[in-house]
């Protein structure tokens, strides 16, 4: 899976939305197509699962922190990496794009060159992953493999699954429940009821960044046969998608953090806060409904999952 496309503001992104002439240099090429921004939701829900960890466990082990936090990274790396190549393939990323330049189609890393750091990125996520298993046993294999897996099946073969309007329900599963689950059984040796609505709700929380992006990119992604939810059901539906699953993962949460009373009004705080700030990006997706602009929403899409991970860590931490 890949938040493909995303946090199209600011840094070393603006490079590549800059002309032909303002080429990158090979290291600068490969920095963008990792596509820094995205690490930060990639990792988002290993903070929090490590938090509730903590708040059940009153403590945490090193190794496999540290092991979730490389394996999020490198498997997010592996699928921008597989997302450009493949998106260059099937020439998704032509003249008319509205986010950021990629780096296959621009000619500033070649195709081989690129599948090269999709084997390399996976292989060291695949090492990483190995240092949990005396943590978690043999059965994290089949967890890590599921991950890549899924990570190439996103993008790549006959019929790519976020081209076939299953790209949602990946990130729901592998940034939400699949991320926050093994993480906090890495730390507890189980997976309760709380880890896994925590988990769902921020998988709708994270897939906002991809409804966000597909939104923006609807009608290009119609016209390349790329059929998103988005692009196949239509603007008024790809507004109201994401206004319900920032609500969804509130909802999710509030159940979460009522059996947790404990928490009080830290818990209750973080919900209004993160609902405050879905409803106020939403009310500016729905005024600005097309075009380069609507890379605003992204950001702040991005942001809103950020704020949300670092309060549910702050309350999970008391």
């Amino acid at each position: 899976m890949t938040l493909e496309k995303n946090f199209a503001q600011g840094g070393a992104e603006e490079i590549a939305q800059g002309s032909a002439e303002q080429r990158p240099s090979t290291l600068a090429a490969w920095a963008l197509a990792a596509r820094p921004k995205t690490l930060a939701a990639a990792t988002a829900p290993v903070v929090v699962a490590l938090a509730l960890a903590y708040n059940d466990a009153r403590e945490l082990i090193i190794v496999p922190s540290i092991a979730c936090f490389l394996f999020a990274i490198l498997a997010q790396i592996a699928a921008n990496f597989i997302n450009d190549y493949a998106d260059f393939k099937k020439g998704a990323d032509g003249a008319e794009r509205k986010g950021p330049a990629r780096a296959t189609a621009s000619g500033w890393i070649t195709p081989r060159a690129m599948l090269t750091g999709v084997v390399v990125t996976l292989a060291l996520a695949c090492l990483v992953g190995l240092t949990t298993l005396p943590y978690g046993g043999l059965k994290l294999i089949w967890v890590g493999a599921a991950c890549c897996l899924f990570c190439l099946l996103y993008s790549v073969g006959p019929r790519p699954l976020s081209y076939v309007g299953l790209g949602d329900a990946l990130v729901v599963a592998f940034f939400g429940v699949v991320a926050v689950a093994f993480t906090y059984y890495l730390q507890t040796g189980k997976i309760t009821l709380d880890a896994l609505l925590i988990g769902l709700a921020l998988g709708f929380a994270t897939d906002n960044i991809l409804v966000a992006n597909n939104y923006r990119d609807r009608d290009e992604d119609r016209a390349n046969g790329k059929l998103t939810l988005v692009a196949l059901f239509g603007e008024r539906f790809g507004r109201y998608f994401y206004l319900a699953n920032g609500l969804i993962a509130t909802a999710l949460l509030s159940c979460a953090l009522w059996r947790r009373a404990e928490l009080g009004a830290v818990a209750i705080g973080a919900l209004v806060v993160y609902c405050a700030l879905h409803l106020r990006a939403w009310r500016i997706l729905a005024r600005i409904r097309q075009g380069k602009a609507l890379v605003r929403t992204l950001a702040l899409s991005s942001q809103n999952l950020i704020i949300l991970a670092v309060l549910l860590a702050v309350a999970f931490s008391y």
